[in-house]
């Protein structure tokens, strides 16, 4: 498991960098077409964790001990992905760009995957979780601080999710340790 998870941070830092390098001596006011970019990145990246929490909260509803508790927590961190996802989306009009949504490419923007594990057992599903959000949480403060004070409005936007995403993390630590 800790070699896929290295796999993935190593791709999500290549290809948040990629998106937010500025060109040598580029000024250091905000290129509005590259944050709706990079903010697009984030919508897909909310929308992929809303369906995999929607998922994962679906398949847990009939499971094992715990398995509701489990349930009302990935629902409620599903509800929360797609407020980011419009929140971010409202972002990206105020700058001027258009939201993408496109279902043919969100897998491919976001930071996060969307997989089924063979290992269905809820342990699994919660870990699996756990290390999405501390994927995200590592992304939106890399962008927080790439916004800085060229955007201040976006790098707002970006710390406040990221706060929840942490609260998200501390959420399904606690419950692994009462599985």
């Amino acid at each position: 498991m800790a070699d896929s998870f290295a796999v993935d941070v190593t791709r999500i830092s290549r290809e948040a960098l990629r998106t937010m390098a500025t060109e040598p001596g580029a000024a250091p006011h905000l290129d509005e077409e590259r944050a709706v970019s990079v903010l697009n990145d984030v919508i897909a990246t909310e929308v992929v964790g809303w369906l995999r929490y929607t998922r994962d909260a679906l398949a847990a509803a009939g499971g094992g001990p715990g398995a509701a508790r489990a349930a009302a927590l990935l629902t409620a961190q599903a509800e929360q992905g797609m407020r980011h996802a419009v929140a971010v989306a409202e972002r990206i009009t105020a700058l001027g760009g258009r939201p993408n949504f496109d279902p043919d490419t969100l897998a491919q923007r976001a930071h996060t995957d969307y997989s089924v594990p063979a290992d269905a057992a809820l342990t699994a599903t919660l870990e699996r979780n756990l290390r999405a959000e501390r994927i995200v949480l590592a992304t939106y403060r890399e962008i927080a601080g790439w916004f800085g004070d060229r955007d201040p409005d976006s790098r707002d936007l970006l710390q406040a999710l990221a706060s929840d995403v942490q609260r998200n993390a501390g959420a399904l630590e606690d419950l692994l340790r009462t599985r």
